[in-house]
């Protein structure tokens, strides 16, 4: 049993009772890792537990499992994994909150999801209704509706006894499916305020119920109108009869209708408290009409009656009414479609279930008994009538058949009535042509008018409830964000009166209408579409066997849901087929709509669970497939660090696998595992949600590690799933590889060996201005953290007056702020252009490219990988009008037949080229003054040990084993000259082109120096555009077969 005090005038979590210490209390800073964004607060307090000694860890608690927005005010977080573990290792601890205030402005966002109510006495008042009042009453009033008393004769004169029975029973079975799929739903977790919108939403996700959420708020609305409309038709016929018409019969339904509609309008908006007391009086009312039309069947008919159809029971009056007789082209399906709206009020006690104590145990259990007082009622009350009333009667005491007349017109026959006439002109009585039947029928008539009049109004009444609440709760959600203004509830029950004036202009504009056989079968539609998404959600959940997916309602069966749902939209389409195609055209164009908004919402939906089944299944059945070089793609991992601080490297690596491929941003922090660890899980949820926001199609990960290169090591052998593996590393070239010490390059050129090792293919990028743009953002991030400080003492000098001390202190803290440290300094007009000129750079290929070229330089055959990723490129919208030129070593002698066969296997390789050109002086010396350059690069990491003597030669091989010897310099000339002439090569050219690709020189292991190599690189992407250096792992990725 929960207890609370108050301290403070907050509230105390009960499992922290037993503590001498107040626990600290939750503020609004808390961070989605878990931890707290205050600086500093005390330790968590321990407690005596039920084990006997002092200790961090809690017992179960239901505190523990609310949500940050509970609706009951506070949470408790349990001891954090790091805070039971690391607690005694070091001086101090996590500080983490033990409760969570919710804000009294909450205004009901997604985050209070799915949270229980305190009882009335804890909340301040609040009004909830048991299952009785709250559900049962209010479904039984519901559905006893408009057709109960002025269209159920008319329906059973259509279709007759036999089909008329067949059409309740459908709608009993469609209603009772829809129910034991809305009893599991509802006692899968708490129940909050929306009815259907909510059940469905929580189920399939914001965009179904988004959807439906409109479409069933709307039909609640349209329904208002059905029953006002019915309510109306009948005062309009008892003005007809006491010759009170006030302009003509339609337009007086109109005047009533939107009088009616008013005083139900005052109902409402004074509260649920005196909408329930309404509906229980109105229960009254209509228990004794309906008991009235029983009794009147057996009360001997009079002549008046006797002329008007109605002779008590006679087995010859059901034969002739047990078969159809449509007229006035009415159908089966046309007659089913006006009846069912009356079969549409189960949702009644769904739609308030915020009001209701239980909405657990009260929905199903009312729900359930409702639909089958109701059906046992519908079915009594017809039959009974279709027993005694024959379909057509002129009313008039002398259409009795004369001695000598033959009749054979009807059962009326039997009893001395001659209706015959009705065969010629339209009569006014009978089951086909009186609507005011069970009046007549009735011990007393004004009873049956009383419970019309209850039937109707509490439908309307609860109608006109349901539509708001449900509204408010799909504009809570903020799904639609131009709809939030309906959001705002008022008083202490957080009364919609937004949503009724909205929900009351709705039910005008169709009251005007005037006729309900025209409105009936517009809200059938959108009653059917909610009943069959309510259908498959039970079903999509119970399918995706989620752990989550608990109901205590255990009566349900996934597949009589599955054909719940089914029967449903057969009905839709049966009743009017291009209703049907609007209703899901209409929901169609709602759910697009919400994906393409994607609300931030996260309720766990079973579409989540089946999106994660199938990624699982669909994994394992790629993993049973052996790879094929004609599907082969880039699979990549990219070395970006923190995704942003890399922007090119992530954008290039972005266009290769956009909806291809695999993309795995890494980031490696170095240090210690421990100390690293709490930053690593930070980054881990704000990374991915910036990939996201920033719709770059990747995902993030992170090691710590003591170095670069080992943590690489962890993605080259751990990254990926099965098939979804990487299978190209991607890494920037390490600008500063020159003042960098001896182990950050052999640590950089271990990873290229590693890539090799594990047989990667390996793609390094060159931009001259740079990649990392961190310090530029930090500094960025800096100034604007200054920039609200400022603003934030400029509006408090302001609300103080600016006088006196205070204007003194802020000044201070001003001058403070601006002289805090380098990174506030304004930068020099200097390096302000150099930091604009790396951003620049760093973000060209988040535009289009312009018309231009990539030119390819394929010198070694690495498998195709060097030849795939431009023509990649090539396919993406921003780089579509850059064209391919391709460039290939030659020997002069064979320049055109070289040519010819690269020509003929692009052509065989299916990739369009703009060029092909034949590089025949690759061999070539370079120039004096490349060798210069190159020769000024590695001065500094080289031996020279044959300047030297033996003695001091060997004393700095030992001392630098990773310098560059004359031997190893005089072994790898030819190479080194060859990266030289390259680069030559290149500055000819491709100067102008939007982006170079050149085959990648690999360094043979513990063969070419780390310096040398780094060298290699350096000289050959120096001094040139964007340059990608391709080296595939030498299996193929291209085929020309079929």
């Amino acid at each position: 049993m929960e207890h609370y005090a108050s301290v403070r005038g907050e509230h105390v979590n009960p499992v922290f009772e037993a503590s001498k210490d107040d626990p600290p209390h939750y503020d609004d800073g808390f961070s989605g890792n878990g931890y707290s964004n205050a600086e500093h607060r005390d330790l968590r307090p321990s407690v005596v537990s039920a084990f006997g000694h002092n200790t961090l860890d809690r017992a179960p608690n239901i505190d523990f499992y609310r949500n940050a927005g509970s609706v009951s005010g506070h949470r408790a977080i349990r001891p954090s994994l790091q805070e039971l573990h690391d607690m005694f290792q070091k001086n101090g601890g996590l500080s983490i909150d033990d409760t969570v205030d919710d804000r009294d402005d909450s205004d009901g966002m997604p985050t209070d999801d799915a949270e229980s109510v305190l009882p009335p006495e804890e909340k301040g008042g609040f009004v909830k209704f048991g299952w009785i009042k709250g559900v049962l009453v209010r479904c039984m009033l519901n559905i006893w509706g408009v057709m109960l008393f002025i269209r159920l004769s008319w329906v059973f004169g259509q279709a007759g006894a036999g089909l008329g029975v067949v059409i309740v029973l459908l709608s009993i079975v469609v209603t009772s499916v829809t129910c034991l799929s809305m009893s599991a739903i509802c006692t899968n977790g708490v129940v909050r305020g929306g009815g259907a919108y909510y059940l469905i939403s929580r189920s399939l996700g914001p965009e179904f119920g988004g959807s439906i959420g409109l479409i069933f708020a709307f039909a609640n609305a349209v329904a208002v109108a059905m029953y006002v409309v019915g309510f109306a038709e009948t005062v309009v016929d008892l003005l007809e009869e006491n010759n009170a018409i006030m302009v003509d019969q339609q337009n007086d339904i109109r005047i009533v209708g939107c009088i009616t509609v008013v005083l139900l309008l005052g109902i409402s908006v004074a509260g649920m408290e005196w909408e329930a007391k309404a509906q229980i009086f109105l229960l009254i009312i209509l228990l004794v009409a309906i008991a009235n039309v029983f009794i009147g069947t057996v009360i001997p008919a009079t002549k008046d009656k006797n002329s008007k159809g109605f002779f008590n029971y006679h087995e010859s009056i059901i034969s002739e009414n047990f078969l159809p007789e449509f007229r006035d082209g009415e159908t089966f399906f046309s007659v089913f479609a006006i009846f069912f709206p009356a079969a549409t009020g189960i949702l009644a006690g769904a739609n308030i279930s915020g009001d209701l104590k239980d909405p657990q145990a009260a929905l199903p259990k009312g729900t359930l008994l409702a639909i089958f007082i109701t059906g046992i009622t519908y079915l009594g009350v017809a039959l009974c009538v279709t027993a005694t009333v024959v379909r057509d009667a002129t009313g008039n005491l002398n259409d009795t058949i004369v001695e000598g007349m033959s009749c054979n017109f009807s059962a009326a026959c039997d009893f001395g009535y001659d209706f015959s006439a009705c065969a010629t002109k339209k009569c006014s009585f009978g089951l086909m042509n009186n609507f005011q039947v069970m009046t007549m029928v009735s011990g007393f008539g004004p009873l049956i008018i009383a419970g019309t009049f209850s039937a109707t109004l509490s439908s309307a009444l609860a109608s006109l409830v349901s539509a708001p609440k449900v509204f408010q709760a799909l504009c809570k959600d903020n799904i639609y964000q131009g709809l939030k203004f309906f959001a705002k509830g008022h008083g202490k029950n957080n009364e919609p009166i937004r949503g009724y004036v909205l929900t009351f202009i709705i039910a005008v504009a169709f009251i005007l209408i005037a006729e309900l056989n025209t409105i009936a079968p517009i809200i059938s539609n959108f009653f059917l579409a909610s009943y069959a998404l309510i259908n498959f959600s039970c079903f999509h959940a119970s399918y995706a066997k989620s752990p989550g997916w608990r109901p205590a309602y255990k009566y349900y069966n996934m597949w009589l849901s599955l054909f719940g749902a089914l029967l449903c939209c057969v009905v839709m389409f049966v009743i009017n087929w291009w209703a049907a195609l609007l209703t899901y055209g209409i929901e169609l164009l709602l759910y697009i709509y919400v994906t393409v908004k994607k609300p931030d919402v996260n309720w766990g939906s079973s579409t989540q669970a089946v999106t994660f089944i199938s990624a699982v299944n669909n994994t394992l059945v790629l993993s049973g497939v052996d790879e094929h070089v004609k599907n082969f793609r880039p699979q990549c991992i990219v070395l970006t660090g923190a995704p942003k601080t890399r922007p090119a490297l992530l954008d290039l690596a972005h266009s290769l696998t956009k909806n291809y491929g695999l993309c795995i941003t890494c980031e490696i922090f170095i240090g210690s595992r421990t100390d690293k660890l709490q930053e690593l899980n930070t980054n881990l949820e704000s990374h991915q949600a910036w990939l996201r926001s920033n719709k770059r199609k990747a995902f993030y990960a992170a090691v710590a590690s003591d170095s670069l290169r080992n943590g690489s090591l962890s993605f080259l052998q751990a990254a990926g799933l099965g098939r979804l593996k990487p299978n190209t590393l991607m890494i920037g070239f390490k600008r500063d590889w020159r003042a960098a010490g001896a182990a950050a390059i052999q640590g950089y050129v271990g990873i290229l060996h590693d890539a090799f090792d594990f047989e990667y293919g390996t793609v390094v990028l060159r931009i001259s201005q740079g990649l990392d743009i961190s310090h530029v953002i930090k500094a960025n991030e800096e100034m604007e953290r200054l920039l609200t400080m400022e603003q934030q003492a400029e509006s408090e000098d302001l609300r103080e007056g600016g006088k006196g001390l205070f204007r003194l202190s802020r000044k201070s803290s001003k001058q403070v702020l601006t002289t805090k440290g380098p990174a506030t300094l304004p930068q020099s007009a200097e390096m302000a252009k150099v930091n604009q000129r790396l951003v620049d750079a760093s973000t060209q290929f988040q535009k289009k490219i312009g018309k231009g070229t990539i030119d390819v330089w394929w010198l070694f055959d690495d498998g195709g990988l060097t030849l795939l990723l431009p023509y990649i490129l090539t396919t993406r919208k921003k780089w579509k009008d850059c064209k391919l030129r391709v460039f290939i070593a030659g020997q002069p002698g064979r320049i055109q037949q070289d040519k010819e066969e690269m020509e003929s296997l692009l052509k065989k390789f299916r990739i369009k080229y703009a060029e092909i050109s034949v590089v025949s002086d690759v061999s070539v010396r370079p120039s004096s003054e490349s060798m210069k350059v190159f020769e000024d690069m590695i001065e500094p990491f080289r031996l020279h040990e044959g300047t030297k003597e033996m003695a001091q030669a060997e004393s700095l091989r030992k001392d630098s084993p990773w310098k560059i010897s004359d031997a190893e310099l005089e072994t790898f000339e030819e190479k080194t000259n060859l990266q030289i002439r390259l680069n030559e090569l290149l500055q000819e050219s491709s100067r102008a082109a939007k982006l170079i690709i050149v085959s990648m020189p690999i360094a043979r292991k513990e063969s070419v120096p780390d310096h040398l190599y780094m060298a290699w690189l350096d000289i050959l992407t120096k001094n040139l555009p964007p340059t990608l250096l391709i080296r595939g792992n030498h299996k193929s990725v291209l085929t020309f077969y079929s």
